[in-house]
């Protein structure tokens, strides 16, 4: 990938106290132009931080970063706070998982919007205002004038939802992260969200990270899926190439744990053991006490990253298409 628009390069997050949180821990990835990166994984894995870590969201009193995050030739780990405050909204926006939380109750959905606007694309409040209906109108909110005064509390959750990514993009931003923006929504509108964005990233050649931990969210909306555990990268691709053929033992697990129509009377499949603690995590590979695989190497050392056609794993006993190390094949063999 050629002058991709987002680089991260061995991103460390570390968050301080008595016992220091190692969320990520030497994350490396690249977005291209117009392209969608799903990030997947259980709970705790590091998403959301890695995701935040794109704004600088973090409390910066307490959060030690590492490592090299530039979006658009801009150096994010550098930047002052007035540099971040312009970069913000205007190159990278982002969708909240819950809006109800993000929105300030206090104000109407319209003025925030047009608030946005305002600081941004440098427009009086008349052109503000209008814009921003045509934004509400934009991601199909029905009578976006009206809506336009409406508070948070007064909007259903797919409505909210709906009103958050015309926020996002109210700015023309060339990045836009969406940290599991369907989770809290039902099977029908969690769809009709998906396809919106699909549809806005494709007409505004936009560049997408999208948070999830439910793969069938994940191949709706992405073109290469990111996976993530303990911090860390384990196993990166093309979503037909991982969902087709995952390599890494934990992929696998997530694939087979899912729940599809045809599972009716069976017995569905669960990755044994919990995420370990980042605060003490393990001396080897993180996901060996919970891999079947696992060997003596694999609690010593933690397995290197590496890349061949396309696809990335980190992992010593990496599956060939039958589930089987290949230590393990050849020793059938």
């Amino acid at each position: 990938m050629s002058n991709p628009l987002i680089s991260v390069s061995d991103l460390t997050v570390t968050f301080g106290g008595s016992r220091p949180v190692h969320a990520v821990n030497g994350v490396s990835f690249t977005v291209g132009t117009g392209e969608v990166l799903g990030l997947l994984g259980e709970s705790g894995c590091g998403k959301s931080v890695t995701l935040r870590s794109l704004l600088r969201l973090h409390p910066p009193r307490r959060t030690t970063y590492g490592g090299r995050i530039e979006v658009d030739g801009h150096d994010i780990l550098s930047m002052s706070e007035e540099q971040l405050r312009r970069y913000r909204g205007s190159v990278t926006s982002m969708i909240f998982q819950e809006p109800l939380l993000a929105f300030d109750p206090v104000y109407s959905i319209g003025r925030q919007i047009s608030e946005a606007i305002r600081r941004h694309r440098a427009m009086d409040g008349t052109a503000a205002e209008a814009e921003a209906i045509r934004l509400l109108d934009r991601v199909q909110i029905p009578q976006a004038a009206r809506r336009y005064h409406a508070y948070p509390h007064e909007m259903s959750g797919g409505m909210r939802q709906r009103a958050m990514i015309a926020l996002a993009l109210s700015c023309r931003p060339k990045l836009l992260l969406a940290d599991e923006p369907t989770t809290a929504l039902d099977a029908t509108v969690q769809i009709q969200i998906l396809l919106l964005l699909r549809e806005l990233q494709r007409e505004m050649g936009l560049s997408i990270i999208f948070v999830t931990h439910d793969i069938g969210v994940a191949v709706e909306i992405s073109d290469r899926v990111a996976v993530m555990y303990a911090g860390r990268i384990i196993e990166e691709g093309p979503i037909a190439g991982i969902i087709g053929g995952p390599a890494h033992p934990y992929t696998r697990g997530l694939l087979a744990s899912t729940v599809t129509q045809n599972m009716r009377g069976t017995r569905l499949e669960a990755i044994p053991g919990a995420p370990p603690d980042l605060a003490d995590l393990p001396p080897g590979c993180a996901f060996a006490p919970r891999c079947s695989h696992a060997s003596a190497t694999c609690l010593a050392s933690i397995p290197a990253y590496e890349t061949h056609a396309g696809r990335g794993v980190a992992c010593f006993h990496s599956l060939n298409d039958e589930g089987v190390p290949p230590s393990v094949t050849a020793k059938v063999s």
